[in-house]
């Protein structure tokens, strides 16, 4: 017979245990997310397995199988509680464009500290509390713009593609890195810096010829580039929001 479909890890209520005299103490999905958490940061998530996660807890795979019953909701709890380090105020400020930005950073700075959290997250639809909030806060950003709420989830959709495709990116080269002992400036000086000046000397990509010895925007730093990137988008929304109200307003 056919296993029954899969039910939201937030649909199950936590496994309660009993204490007593000459009872093994029980765990709890929070100390098993943070143990996996734990491996997951030092190692990859690929090491952050039942078995390891057991192996910590000093207790067999099979007992924690009890309590998170699949490796997906394991994923989706390891999700939400990165997530749960993204500070904000407890709602919407007014502005904005300010909230938006202090959102986006402190993503930014949550990813980098869980350099898995980001392909977790654009891997798979998940939507635990903690990302609901950060999402909710996105959205109320906008609210009271006059936009429609279609057009409210497409911004907050663009904001979200360029801050996790920002920390892929950052999240790369810092890898990568590790992997060969070359910083970015070194990589770009000695390994691809050969090249580069071939093409150059070339002529035969004058665009990229340009973009190599004349933009400013080569030689910022990840944090830099990512605030500009920011910026860009704020302003295309700032540009748009204007036009989208009288279509709302139409829609009455």
């Amino acid at each position: 017979m056919a296993d029954a479909d899969p039910i939201s890890i937030w649909m199950q209520p936590e496994r309660q245990e009993r204490t007593g005299p000459g009872r093994r103490p029980g765990y709890s999905r929070e100390q098993i997310t943070r143990m996996a958490v734990q491996i997951a940061d030092a190692e990859g998530v690929e090491a952050a397995t039942m078995r390891r996660i057991a192996g910590e807890l000093g207790t067999g795979a099979m007992s924690l199988y009890r309590y998170v019953p699949r490796r997906d909701d394991l994923f989706d709890l390891m999700i939400d509680l990165a997530m749960a380090e993204v500070e904000f105020p407890g709602g919407p400020s007014g502005d904005w464009r300010g909230d938006l930005t202090l959102l986006a950073r402190r993503i930014r700075a949550t990813g980098l500290r869980h350099p898995w959290l980001i392909t977790l997250l654009t891997s798979r639809p998940t939507l635990g509390p903690n990302l609901l909030r950060v999402h909710e806060f996105a959205l109320g950003a906008f609210d009271g713009l006059g936009l429609d709420i279609d057009d409210i989830t497409g911004f907050v959709d663009m904001l979200n593609d360029h801050i996790h495709s920002a920390i892929r990116r950052e999240i790369g080269w810092l890898e990568e890195a590790r992997r060969t002992g070359l910083d970015p400036e070194r990589w770009k000086r000695d390994y691809i810096g050969p090249y580069v000046r071939q093409v150059v000397e070339s002529g035969a990509f004058p665009l990229f010829s340009r973009s190599v010895l004349d933009a400013r925007t080569a030689h910022l730093d990840p944090e830099e580039r990512f605030r500009r990137g920011l910026d860009r988008i704020l302003d295309a929304i700032a540009a748009l929001i204007p036009s989208l109200r009288p279509r709302r307003a139409g829609k009455r």
